[in-house]
C-alpha cells in the first residue's frame, strides 16, 4: 500500500513538473508588400509590375523574447507590353525564396557560399533569444546589410526589410495555444490570376495575391495558426504606362481589419480577418492530414462548425497549412 502511495505521489510530481515545464508562447505573423520596383513600358522595353512580398513568423514568450523565427520573401514580376497586354500567363504561381532553395541561384555569387534561404535562416536564428527591441537595434550599414560580425558570418544579404518584419511579427503575436519548443512553419502561396490586359477604355492590372500562415506544431498536431493575405495591385494603361502610385502603403487584410470592407457583404456579418481567425481556431488541435481533408464546395467549407464562422473561400488557407508538412 505504501509503495502504491509513493508511486502515485511520484507520478503526480512528474506530471506537475511536466506541466510547469510547458511554457506558453505567442504566435505572430507579418505580411508586407512593396511594388516600388515596377516600371512602365517604353518604346525599347516592356513594362513590369514587380512585387516583393516579405514574410516573417515568430513565437515569443511572456517577456517578449523570441523562441523561434522564420523568414521568407516572394519575388513576382508581371510583364506587359507597350499596348498594356500581359506577357505572362495569369495561371502563373510564384514560389518563395525558401521554396526555391538552390534554384534561386545565390550560392555561386555569395561571398560566404550560402543560398538565400540559408542566410535568412541564419538571421532568424540570430533573432532567437532577443526581444523585438533588440532585433530592431541590429546594426545595419548604408547598403542595407548587417554589420554585426557574428551575424555577417552567416548572413550577408540585405536585412533592412527583414528586421522590421520580425519586429512587426513580434508586436502582433497572440496567445493561441503554442508551447515553447513547438515547430514553427512559415508557408505561403502567391498567384496573379486577377491580373488583366489594358483596353482602350479600361486600365489593365498586375495583381499579386499572397496567402501566408504561421503554424506551430507539436509532432503532427497543430498548436496554433495565424493566417493573413495581401493584395498588391498595380494598374497600367493601353500605352503601357503605370498609373498607380508605387509609393502608396499596401496593408495586409489582417492589418486593414474593417478597412477591407467585407463585413457588410458577409452573410454572417464578419470581416475577413475574423473569418480567417475562425479558420485558424478550427484547425488548431487537428493534424495537417485532417486539415487537408476538410470538405469544401466551390472553395468554401461545408462543415457546419467551420462554416458558421468562416464563409470565405478556404482552399488557399488549406493549401498553406498543408505546406507546413514539408
Amino acid at each position: 500500500m505504501k509503495k502504491w502511495i509513493v508511486a502515485a505521489l511520484t507520478l503526480a510530481l512528474v506530471l506537475t513538473s511536466a506541466l510547469a515545464a510547458a511554457e506558453s508562447v505567442k504566435t505572430g505573423l507579418y505580411v508586407g508588400a512593396d511594388v516600388s520596383g515596377s516600371k512602365s513600358a517604353t518604346a525599347d522595353a516592356a513594362g513590369a509590375v514587380g512585387s516583393t512580398i516579405t514574410l516573417a513568423a515568430v513565437t515569443v514568450d511572456e517577456d517578449g523574447v523570441i523562441d523561434s523565427c522564420a523568414l521568407d520573401v516572394v519575388l513576382c514580376s508581371i510583364g506587359f507590353d507597350q499596348e498594356g497586354k500581359l506577357t505572362i500567363s495569369t495561371d502563373t504561381l510564384f514560389a518563395s525564396k525558401n521554396e526555391l532553395g538552390d534554384a534561386y541561384g545565390m550560392r555561386k555569387a555569395s561571398a560566404i557560399g550560402k543560398e538565400w534561404n540559408e542566410q535568412a535562416a541564419a538571421l532568424a536564428e540570430f533573432a532567437v533569444g532577443k526581444t523585438a527591441e533588440q532585433v530592431s537595434a541590429i546594426a545595419v550599414g548604408e547598403d542595407g546589410k548587417a554589420t554585426d560580425v557574428d551575424l555577417v558570418s552567416g548572413c550577408t544579404i540585405g536585412v533592412s526589410g527583414l528586421i522590421p518584419a520580425i519586429v512587426s511579427a513580434c508586436e502582433n503575436a497572440q496567445d493561441l495555444g503554442a508551447q515553447k519548443g513547438d515547430r514553427l512553419a512559415l508557408t505561403s502561396t502567391t498567384s496573379i490570376s486577377s491580373s488583366k490586359d489594358a483596353a482602350a477604355d479600361a486600365e489593365g492590372a498586375g495583381q499579386t495575391y499572397t496567402f501566408a500562415a504561421a503554424t506551430t506544431l507539436s509532432g503532427e498536431t497543430i498548436t496554433s495558426s495565424v493566417i493573413d493575405a495581401i493584395i498588391a495591385n498595380v494598374k497600367f494603361d493601353a500605352t503601357g504606362a503605370i498609373t498607380s502610385d508605387l509609393t502608396a502603403e499596401i496593408q495586409s487584410k489582417n492589418v486593414l481589419g474593417d478597412g477591407y470592407g467585407m463585413r457588410k457583404a458577409s452573410a454572417i456579418g464578419k470581416e475577413w480577418n475574423e473569418q480567417a481567425a475562425a479558420f485558424s481556431a478550427y484547425v488548431t488541435g487537428k493534424t495537417i492530414e485532417e486539415v487537408l481533408g476538410i470538405p469544401t464546395e466551390g472553395g468554401k467549407a461545408t462543415e457546419a462548425d467551420l462554416a458558421s464562422g468562416c464563409t470565405v473561400s478556404v482552399s488557399d488557407m488549406i493549401a498553406i497549412i498543408g505546406k507546413a508538412a514539408q
